[in-house]
């Protein structure tokens, strides 16, 4: 492996990246005129740009749990603070999203906390209705559509249960969104002119993006690297995703930032695609075409026996 070709950390933090804290500002500055501006005259055009601040602040979220763009874990927390898609609290965000890069676990309907897979077992217990929605919500539509709503749904009473059973971290992580939450009521009460239907709307849209994202980057796999997929795309979905399409480059190397992921993956794509076994998409038009109205995956995790995932 050529260590050249990666980042040195120490080189690229010794102040905050650039494109990092760039796109960063670029997005608020969207949000803000989106939310309080462009309303007035197009509550349509408002939604669409409110939509692609809203997904690329989650991305920007993700970067910064990754420790970008500074070294300060604090000072990342707090650069992206503000929950524009509302529902989800950055620090459960960071600690489940750093126990879903546990490779080993990856897609374990257990030990993997952002895995669509369920225990065989609890599959067959479901009732057909409940087994239906699972269904549909393996085709990329049913996830676009209904992804944000039940993945909502399973995040909340799976942290509520945790809650109850006293896990204060999880507690504490819900209790710092409060400020976090409110701050952006406090925005779209006060200072914005969008309207309330149209925020909520763009809000759900947001994370509705991310779906799309996340529908097929992960499989089911009895060899650790082949679980991860790459998705080529250069265009819009690249930015808004910040090149997190190259997902397997990013779990990979963690640590290197997402403007660094292309030059790393170009410069060893075939042993990239060599490690996962050319789990790879060239563009999220071709995963359309071929998932829309289709699933890619079973529901029940192909691989699971006996409470071990392979």
């Amino acid at each position: 492996m050529n260590d050249t070709l990666l980042p040195q950390r120490a080189g690229f933090q010794r102040v905050a990246e650039w494109p990092t804290i760039a796109v960063l500002a670029g997005t608020y500055g969207l949000w803000a005129l989106a939310t309080v501006w462009m309303a007035d005259w197009s509550v349509a055009g408002a939604i669409l740009f409110t939509v692609l601040a809203g997904a690329q602040h989650s991305s920007l979220t993700h970067e910064a749990l990754h420790g970008h763009p500074t070294r300060n874990a604090t000072l990342n927390a707090a650069l992206v603070f503000p929950a524009l898609t509302l529902f989800v609290p950055y620090l459960r965000f960071r600690d489940t999203h750093l126990a879903h890069h546990r490779d080993e676990t990856l897609t374990d309907p257990y030990d993997d906390p952002e895995t669509n897979y369920l225990d065989p077992a609890v599959w067959a217990a479901l009732p057909a209705w409940r087994k239906g929605v699972c269904r549909f919500n393996n085709t990329l539509a049913g996830r676009l559509i209904l992804g944000p709503i039940l993945g909502q749904l399973s995040f909340m009473a799976a942290d509520w249960r945790l809650i109850r059973h006293g896990d204060r971290r999880v507690l504490e992580g819900w209790l710092l969104h409060v400020p976090a939450v409110g701050v952006v009521l406090w925005w779209m009460s006060t200072v914005a002119t969008l309207p309330l239907w149209a925020w909520l709307l763009s809000v759900y849209l947001s994370l509705s993006i991310l779906k799309l994202r996340t529908y097929l980057e992960h499989q089911a796999h009895d060899r650790t690297l082949a679980r991860t997929a790459i998705v080529e795309d250069r265009g819009l979905f690249a930015l808004l995703f910040l090149n997190n399409n190259l997902h397997v480059v990013h779990h990979m190397h963690p640590g290197v930032p997402w403007y660094a992921l292309p030059r790393l993956y170009h410069a060893r794509r075939a042993d990239f695609l060599h490690g996962n076994l050319g789990y790879r998409y060239r563009t999220y038009a071709e995963i359309a075409r071929k998932y829309l109205f289709r699933a890619k995956d079973p529901v029940p995790h192909p691989l699971y026996r006996d409470g071990q995932d392979g």
